[in-house]
Formats: structure tokens, C-alpha cells, sequence
């Protein structure tokens, strides 16, 4: 008698669980285990406000939904303005772009052959040792 009676309050506490999804990701995500959300739903029963915590999965996943179609929007329209962009603009801008790269790097490459040809301070210095005594 006794097993009856718990086999019926695990298939109730099942079908509650599958009516509050939100119980599912915390225990995949380790936050709480099977036994204690058992153990609190036979203290508090199912119509306690705590368990709305775990009903809003459900909500959250019609947000989900209205996202999806938020963003079939967005690709809608980004493939819109992809349509009306005049390539030969692009490729004119483009091909400004690859001319002021190169000017700026003969520029450096000035700027490095200069640096080149004038010697550093550093290496005309000859190396002294400070503790250097000179015989008598």
C-alpha cells in the first residue's frame, strides 16, 4: 500500500515538474537537485507562489519565439539594403582606401631608410667601465 501511495505522489511530482521547466534547467545546471525540489513541493504543495519562478521558462520561450521573428525582419531588411548597394561605389572606395595604404606605408618605409642614415648617439659612444682605474 504504502509503495502505491509514493509511485502516485513521484507520477504527480513528475507531471509537475513537466508543468514547470523552469525546475529542469536549475538541476542541469547544478543549482538545486531532484530531492530537494521533492522534498519542498510535499512541504509547500504545487499552488505555492514560489513555483511561478519556474513556470516563466514557458514565457520566456514565446519571447524566444518573438525574437526569431524579430530577426527575420532584421535579415529582410538587411538583404533589402545589400540589393540597393551600387558595387562600382564600393569598388571605387575600395580602391581609395588600397591608395592611401599604400602612400602610408612608402611614408614608413621613408621614415625607416632616414632613420637609417642617421647615426644614434648610442652608437658612436664607445663603452666605458665606470670602475675602470688607470695604472701609474
Amino acid at each position: 500500500m504504502r509503495n502505491e501511495q509514493e509511485q502516485q505522489d513521484i507520477e504527480q511530482f513528475k507531471a509537475f515538474v513537466k508543468r514547470n521547466p523552469g525546475m529542469i534547467k536549475e538541476v542541469r545546471n547544478g543549482e538545486k537537485k531532484w530531492q530537494d525540489f521533492y522534498e519542498q513541493w510535499v512541504l509547500l504543495g504545487e499552488d505555492d507562489p514560489s513555483w511561478e519562478n519556474y513556470k516563466q521558462i514557458d514565457k520566456k520561450s514565446n519571447t524566444k519565439n518573438s525574437n526569431s521573428k524579430s530577426n527575420k525582419q532584421w535579415m529582410k531588411q538587411m538583404s533589402e539594403m545589400v540589393e540597393k548597394i551600387d558595387l562600382n561605389k564600393v569598388e571605387g572606395h575600395i580602391n581609395q582606401l588600397n591608395g592611401a595604404i599604400t602612400n602610408i606605408q612608402s611614408l614608413i618605409g621613408q621614415f625607416q631608410e632616414v632613420k637609417k642614415q642617421i647615426p644614434s648617439k648610442t652608437q658612436h659612444v664607445p663603452h666605458r667601465n665606470p670602475f675602470q682605474y688607470y695604472r701609474d
